[in-house]
């Protein structure tokens, strides 16, 4: 199984319900390896002060996934830019897709709208790139939310066509579709995005959980609070159908808001409760494991083994596709050469 995400800063709730639960719900299913993905993030954000923050991210992302519930003895976690084969890979793969494909793919287009970029060649490339992290260890599957399928779709597109080119040596992945819902972020009108500052971060501490929530959207025609409210596309309610326990207590706070007998402020101080409560076991093993210096030998020994694999994909790439053959048949010509010239 072959996941991860671009360290571009903190995972947040979004992360938890739609990928980081169902990765602890696999890693005992699957050989799991977890992508720490700074060669992805320069396709948006390749300024000197965002690259420089890339050790400090790295060890975040780890953290927050050990902290959600990932045990380190059953995954692989590695440093994507620290395995130069995996650009030699996707250099091999790259021929076997379109341009006009790779434009056509919806997810590439809001990337580009959400960082405020145009479409550059590394940009385009993406799709290419990530079909090179998902074969090089020949994973068997995918977990991704619904707006990255398009993505898996072109490595299984690209697998297929290698193999019936140059012989199977890919296997087809397949995508591991999540169960939960897209978290809406504070604005209400978003999903929940580092980007976008509307998220809750699984690292936010009480006050910083607690000056969020309390700026949340919520029925913008609410005025007072004996004002009859809306529950459908209200942030909060969502938030507490997916992390309160207490569905008894959700239903009756539905209903008094509705009645306009309840006001958003307290509506959002159980909501408080909910998240801190959640994240509170989060929070200690975050500062536990944040001590340990476990996080640096977990990346390390972890890319290091990656690119061990990664070499030997790539070896029996170029050897099936008979490129190794070319080297040395050029290189065994040149010694006859040389020993002529002697002679």
């Amino acid at each position: 199984m072959l996941t991860g995400d671009r360290p571009t800063g903190p995972l947040h709730l979004g992360h938890l319900v739609g990928s980081l639960r169902n990765r602890v719900r696999l890693q005992h299913d699957y050989e799991s390896f977890f992508i720490i993905a700074d060669l992805h993030m320069l396709t948006t954000r390749s300024d000197p002060a965002d690259i420089a923050l890339i050790d400090k991210r790295a060890r975040g992302l780890v953290l927050d996934a050990l902290s959600a519930g990932i045990e380190p003895e059953q995954v692989t976690f590695y440093l994507q830019s620290a395995i130069p084969e995996l650009h030699e890979l996707a250099g091999l793969l790259q021929s076997l897709v379109t341009v006009a494909r790779l434009e056509r793919l919806p997810p590439l287009k809001e990337m580009a709208r959400d960082a405020g970029v145009e479409m550059s060649f590394a940009l385009l490339g993406y799709p290419v790139l990530q079909s090179a992290d998902i074969l090089c260890v020949r994973a068997n599957a995918v977990p991704v939310g619904k707006d990255n399928y398009a993505f898996v779709e072109i490595t299984r597109e690209i697998a297929r066509r290698f193999n019936a080119r140059y012989g199977d040596v890919f296997p087809i992945p397949e995508t591991v579709a999540g169960e939960a819902p897209t978290l809406v972020g504070t604005d209400g009108k978003r999903k929940m995005s580092k980007s976008l500052d509307n998220a809750v971060a699984l690292e936010d501490g009480p006050l910083e959980v607690r000056r969020k929530i309390l700026r949340m959207y919520t029925d913008p025609n609410r005025v007072t609070a004996d004002v009859p409210g809306t529950i459908e596309g209200n942030p909060v309610f969502a938030w507490l159908d997916l992390f309160a326990g207490d569905g008894s207590r959700v239903a009756a706070l539905k209903d008094r808001y509705r009645q306009g007998t309840i006001g958003d402020v307290d509506v959002k101080e159980y909501l408080i409760s909910v998240i801190d409560d959640l994240l509170d076991p989060m929070r200690e093993r975050l500062e536990r494991m944040g001590r340990s210096g476990l996080v640096d030998e977990l990346i390390v020994s972890g890319t290091a083994r990656v690119r061990e694999e990664t070499q030997q994909t790539v070896w029996e790439a170029r050897r099936a596709m008979g490129l190794t053959g070319v080297w040395n048949r050029i290189r065994r010509s040149a010694e006859r050469g040389a020993k002529r010239s002697i002679n």
